[in-house]
C-alpha cells in the first residue's frame, strides 16, 4: 500500500516549498487540515487512483484513507488542494474505477466501429481489495454480434458490482452507414422569380390603397 507523509497546517510559506493543503476526514475522524508534497502525491495518485486505498502518515500516526476529491488548478492543471477519506476497518466502499480498453479487434479491423458504452465500473468492497482499474481486452468483439458484458470482467474476490448488473452492456461494435440520398438541388431562380412576384403584388395593393 503506497504511503503520502504530511506535515500539520503550517504557515503559507510551506506551499512555496512544493507542498499543498489537504483535509482528512471520517465517519469517526474530526476534520483535520495538514499538508502533503506535491511531487509524492502526483505519483500516488497515478498508480493509486482514486479508487484505491493508501496510507496517510499524520502526526497522530497511519490513517488508512482513500482520495476522496482533487481540486485542480484550471491554468497549470497542477493539484492545489486533496480530501481524503478515512477508512475504518472492514468498512466497505463503493467507487466507480476507470475501464481501461486493450487489444485489438478484427470487427473494428472490418471496418466496423467500436462502442464503448461503459468507461468506469460501479463496485464495491473494502478499499484493500479494490483495484486501480479493470482492463477489458476487446479482441473478443471478432463479429458485429459481438458483445462485452459486465459479467465478462473478473472481480477480485471481496469485490461486488454496485448498482449495476451482468448484464450491463461494456462494449459493443456497430455498422457505419453511409448517407446514400442525393440532395436535390435547388433552383435558385425559382426562389427569384417567387419573391419578385411578392413584391409586385405587395406594390400593387399599395398603389390599391392610395387610390382609394
Amino acid at each position: 500500500m503506497m504511503q503520502i507523509n504530511t506535515l500539520p497546517r503550517a504557515p503559507k510559506e510551506t506551499v512555496k516549498e512544493g507542498h499543498i493543503p489537504a483535509v482528512y476526514y471520517g465517519a469517526h475522524a474530526a476534520s483535520t487540515p495538514i499538508f502533503i508534497n506535491t511531487i509524492e502525491f502526483k505519483k500516488v495518485l497515478a498508480h493509486a487512483g482514486e479508487s484505491s486505498s493508501i496510507t496517510l502518515a499524520t502526526e497522530h500516526g497511519n490513517e488508512n484513507a482513500m482520495i476522496q476529491d482533487v481540486q485542480i488548478d484550471p491554468v497549470k492543471s497542477n493539484p492545489i488542494h486533496v480530501d481524503f477519506y478515512v477508512i475504518e476497518k472492514g468498512q466497505k466502499v463503493h467507487v466507480k474505477t476507470p475501464i481501461v480498453f486493450t487489444g485489438e479487434s478484427q470487427a473494428v479491423k472490418d471496418g466496423f466501429v467500436l462502442v464503448k458504452v461503459l468507461h468506469e465500473l460501479s463496485v464495491e468492497g473494502e478499499p484493500q481489495s479494490l483495484p486501480h482499474e479493470f482492463t477489458v481486452d476487446i479482441s473478443s468483439l471478432a463479429t458485429k454480434d459481438s458483445v462485452i458484458h459486465v459479467s465478462d470482467i473478473a472481480l477480485p474476490k471481496g469485490v461486488e458490482l454496485y448498482h449495476i448488473t451482468g448484464e450491463d452492456i461494456v462494449a459493443s461494435v456497430s455498422e457505419v452507414e453511409e448517407l446514400t440520398d442525393e440532395i436535390a438541388p435547388v433552383d435558385l431562380s425559382t426562389i427569384e422569380v417567387e419573391a419578385k412576384g411578392k413584391k409586385e403584388e405587395g406594390e400593387a395593393v399599395i398603389e390599391e390603397a392610395k387610390a382609394e
